[in-house]
């Protein structure tokens, strides 16, 4: 991706990174893929104290929707990841105590539940909650880029 003004940094955060902002990761980078915005939104995700594996109930509810989460490893999302993101998602751990990870752009907390040891149907609702906000964050995004290359005069002619 471009590293310039016109590019935008999404970071989906939670503590372990294993379960919810794993969904929401997959479910952004179809978005991104789907969208043509590879050139102007980079999506990253990691937790500030990740577990060994994503949940094993995550990687079976994704696999409905056609995504293979069983290779994915957590990982720690850096102070310098965050330091250089436009948009952090946190899952419901925004808390100073639960999540203490800091930032210089913009915040949402998603408040989940936590999919970790629940049942499928319970982890699926989880899941088609992530989709929506992820569907409905990439309409917000899509404008703001391209209204943001509209006034730079980069957006392409009809």
């Amino acid at each position: 991706m471009a590293d310039d003004a016109d590019s935008l940094r999404v970071a989906f955060v939670c503590v372990q990174n294993a379960g919810r902002s794993q969904m929401a990761n997959a479910f952004a980078r179809r978005e991104v893929e789907r969208r043509g915005l590879a050139d102007r939104v980079e999506v990253l995700t990691g937790g500030t104290q990740p577990a060994d594996h994503v949940h094993d109930e995550v990687v079976k509810v994704m696999r409905e929707k056609g995504f293979d989460l069983a290779d994915r490893t957590p990982r720690e999302i850096t102070f310098e990841e965050i330091q250089a993101t436009d948009y952090v998602i946190t899952m419901g751990c925004s808390a100073q105590d639960v999540c203490p990870a800091t930032w210089s752009g913009e915040n949402r907390d998603w408040g989940l539940d936590d999919p970790d040891g629940k049942g499928l149907d319970a982890v699926r609702d989880i899941r088609d909650e992530i989709e929506r906000r992820v569907d409905d964050l990439f309409d917000e995004l899509d404008e703001s880029t391209a209204e943001g290359a509209h006034a730079s005069g980069t957006e392409d002619a009809d």
